[in-house]
């Protein structure tokens, strides 16, 4: 059989160096309405560093301990889309006086639900149960800013449709890349072939179309929107590990690895290559947002099912990492992070979940790597309000910031249908605001992002464009960081702050070129890459 032997040359739009040495908690109760909560809960070789990850310090070379980083001050209200509070501007104005009154400094607002935006400025389609002509999304913006309370927008990034909710259209991603669309479908499917996850489908992150679309989804926010922040949620796998089967993510999966067949759902190789996906398409996000708006605070709403674990090592056989394939330790680790929101979401007295929540919550402190923050996002629709004020207060009294969901289902009684829900915002403002609660006085939240020194660049014209090793090195040839390209190319870092704001030269596929690097994300011009196919004898 013939052999053949590829070469791939390269050229760059930026300075072309000479060639070198290849590099190598509980989900939530069933309901019969709409109820939604933000998603609930190759490895390199030794000697080299973590895809993405910069190099770690010699520990002994530097016994000082740092100073104990500051307390969150975060103090925040989840307002999400699956029922009534952003739809009219009457609701709006309404539930930006109740936070407000509730003294609360933030509000996660749902700007894009399932694939429909409750924003009218935005790539997706706008919600088709939001009042005529009206933006949720600016008002909420406009009247919170005016009360000193900040706005991040809560993105359900591989949100694609939902069996409960209208139709925003033909131009929403469900139309025109559903189950129905053949080769061109987006979305996830088990290993039998089938989609649907109870009421909803999700996109899957290994496709290189549904990757661009989440990430120019989120991106399209940050530029119409005068946001303080962006909250990614639902930036995983579903439930359950038997996902990622779709035929466009298991020819990528091959030929990026070159194993055969179908693997089998606890496949180790298999399972680590999707949650890289899910790794690649938030540094992606994260990364453009910030080279878009500088200074704009990156949040994720992660997952913590279960019982927390005591280290990283433990964490690798939580539902988190092994099942939804979500690596947010190492999000944090890596810097893509500002605010970690755990969706810490756990019933005191009920087969020890008050201790599952403290164990999070301690776990996430622990990983943080400098000035990011850590919040305990805590489920007020399944606890009582007395209940809702006792873990607030365990958690900021670790040191992490509060997050309530939501103000829609401000308690149990609520949720069950036996308050209203001015009823519930009553009962729960007065147990967050007595005399020593979490919110018994006003507190501001004036985190700023922190300082990094990032890249984004991307790899174009390959056969292949995913899974290509790309490292840093800054101008004394000290090895930074490595990471893989993404299913469209795109690459980056999120901190190379030992580099400063010097050159950083980038080497991938035998090829190095550099750049000078700046504060924020310098983006690097394209690579490209042509491959030139030689005909030899052999296999």
């Amino acid at each position: 059989m013939p052999r053949f032997r590829s070469r791939l040359l390269l050229t760059a739009s930026c300075l072309l160096l000479s060639s070198a040495a290849s590099q190598e908690t509980e989900p939530a109760p069933a309901v019969s309405v709409p109820v939604q909560v933000p998603a609930l809960p190759p490895e390199p070789a030794p000697s080299q560093p973590a895809p993405g990850v910069p190099v770690q310090p010699d520990l002994a070379a530097s016994p000082a301990e740092p100073a104990a980083p500051a307390a969150s001050k975060l103090r925040g209200l989840w307002m999400d889309a699956f029922g009534p509070g952003l739809k009219t501007p009457e609701q709006v104005q309404q539930a930006v006086d109740d936070a407000a009154a509730l003294g609360v400094n933030a509000l996660f607002v749902q700007a894009i639900r399932r694939a429909d935006c409750l924003c009218r400025l935005g790539s997706v389609p706008p919600a088709a149960d939001i009042a005529p002509n009206f933006d949720p999304l600016a008002q909420i913006i406009q009247l919170a800013h005016a009360r000193g309370i900040r706005v991040l927008a809560w993105y359900s990034v591989t949100g694609a449709w939902n069996v409960t909710l209208p139709s925003a259209g033909k131009t929403q991603v469900f139309a025109q890349h559903g189950p129905d669309a053949g080769g061109t479908s987006w979305l996830a499917r088990r290993s039998d072939g089938t989609w649907r996850d109870n009421s909803d489908a999700w996109l899957d992150p290994g496709i290189p179309g549904a990757a661009d679309y989440m990430a120019t989804s989120a991106l399209n926010l940050v530029k119409h929107y005068d946001l303080d922040g962006l909250q990614l949620d639902r930036i995983r796998y579903p439930d359950g590990g038997d996902w990622g089967y779709s035929p466009v993510t298991l020819a990528r999966y091959r030929s990026e690895t070159g194993q055969k067949g179908t693997p089998a759902p606890g496949d180790v190789r298999w399972k680590t290559w999707k949650r890289d996906q899910v790794t690649a398409l938030t540094r992606r996000i994260v990364l453009e947002a910030r080279a878009v708006r500088p200074g704009l605070l990156i949040s994720a709403a992660t997952i913590v099912y279960g019982d927390g674990p005591a280290d990283r090592a433990a964490f690798q056989n939580t539902r988190t990492y092994a099942e939804v394939l979500q690596d947010w330790p190492g999000w944090m680790q890596e810097g893509l992070l500002d605010v970690n929101v755990m969706m810490n979401y756990k019933r005191d007295g009920v087969n020890g979940q008050e201790g599952w929540f403290d164990r999070w919550n301690a776990f996430a402190e622990s990983v943080k790597q400098g000035d990011e923050e850590v919040a305990a996002g805590t489920a007020m629709y399944l606890n009582a309000p007395g209940v809702t004020a006792a873990q607030a207060a365990r958690a900021t009294a670790q040191g992490l910031g509060w997050v309530g969901y939501s103000y829609r289902t401000p308690t149990a009684g609520v949720y069950s249908a036996a308050q209203t829900q001015p009823q519930g915002f009553t009962t729960l403002k007065a147990a967050l605001t007595a005399p020593g609660a979490v919110l018994g006085q006003p507190l501001a939240w004036t985190m700023a992002a922190p300082v990094r020194h990032g890249l984004l660049g991307r790899v174009v014209g390959a056969l292949q464009a995913g899974g290509l090793r790309v490292s840093a090195y800054d101008a004394a040839g000290t090895l930074l960081a490595t990471t893989t390209t993404d299913a469209n190319g795109y690459y980056g870092f999120a901190d190379l702050s030992q580099a400063g704001s010097g050159k950083v030269e980038v080497r991938a596929l035998d090829q190095r070129w550099a750049q000078v690097l700046g504060t924020g994300v310098t983006r690097f011009p394209n690579l490209l890459v042509r491959a030139v196919v030689r005909v030899g004898s052999g296999q």
